[in-house]
């Protein structure tokens, strides 16, 4: 049996950069081992696989090279732009239904995707130490920023990591130490920022490792910025609740990531009622592979 994979670069920027993607159509036959291979094959952070379901418009099915996950937003955002492109879809919402739950996915008229993700569940706080250790970042500098090292999860657990200006494309990181800090903490992997001292319309720039579960470093981590968002508008860094993100600078492979929460008043303060993250995708290849 032949499978189409088509690959597709999400959160583009000027049509350049991103983060690969593989996306396969019409999966409703393939068994998820045979999924876990032909994502192990194609190599990419994550593949994405589309299959029928009666309960909404699409059932979608990620796989990293190792391991299925629950959601992931770049690989949502190739499905949506790759259905888009083959005109199977138009310009209006639909529903997709993840292991993270049914998340609702709207196509804008200027081709850009927007993705709801599910409402965040703050996990719990890290000693700095622990953190700056894995990054090999000293541990005085690490704790300058006077922010605390959160796992958030908006769809996936990542510990969200504040380092301070100028610390970001110097880390060194240990992988294998990050591996098992996020198995510890039952987390996918870390998601590091640093907010610039003049923003230039740029809100932080991050990086991402996640070795646990084959991704030593991705160049644009929907699920994880959603949560960032999440993480600003909790500390309230930034007085806006529209955020814009970039990451992948250090892997040579710039990518913008746009993400949004919205609040309500509450008693005790606001609490955070929707999350959407969105961007642009592209499709520059397609592989077939023969299972």
């Amino acid at each position: 049996m032949e499978v189409v994979v088509y690959c597709i670069n999400s959160f583009t920027y000027n049509n350049q950069g991103g983060n690969p993607a593989g996306v396969v159509l019409n999966a409703d036959n393939l068994t998820n081992l045979q999924m876990q291979n032909i994502a192990k094959h194609v190599g990419y952070s994550e593949t994405a696989f589309v299959k029928s379901d009666p309960h909404c418009d699409f059932n979608v099915q990620f796989f990293t090279p190792n391991h299925e996950v629950d959601f992931c937003g770049h690989a949502t955002l190739a499905t949506f732009s790759l259905l888009h492109a083959k005109e199977i879809i138009s310009t209006q919402q639909y529903s997709q239904q993840t292991k993270a739950g049914k998340l609702n996915v709207t196509v804008e008229n200027d081709g850009s995707i927007t993705m709801e993700q599910t409402l965040p569940k703050y996990l719990g706080v890290i000693a700095s130490n622990e953190v700056a250790d894995v990054l090999n970042i000293e541990r005085e500098l690490f704790k300058s920023t006077c922010l605390p090292c959160e796992i958030i999860s908006t769809g996936l657990a990542d510990i969200i990591v504040p380092v301070p200006l100028g610390s970001l494309d110097s880390i060194k990181p240990n992988f294998d130490a990050i591996s098992a800090l996020s198995e510890k903490y039952n987390a996918v992997g870390l998601h590091v920022f640093e907010v610039p001292h003049l923003p230039n319309n740029i809100t932080a720039t991050c990086r991402n490792f996640a070795p646990l579960f084959g991704i030593p470093e991705e160049s644009a981590t929907g699920s994880a910025c959603g949560a960032l968002a999440c993480y600003f508008a909790k500390h309230n860094i930034t007085p806006e609740r529209n955020y814009k993100f970039n990451q992948g600078l250090s892997m040579n492979s710039p990518s913008i990531i746009i993400a949004k929460v919205r609040e309500q008043v509450i008693s005790n303060g606001t609490e955070i009622t929707q999350v959407e993250v969105s961007g642009k995708a592209q499709c520059f290849d397609i592989k077939t592979i023969t299972l």
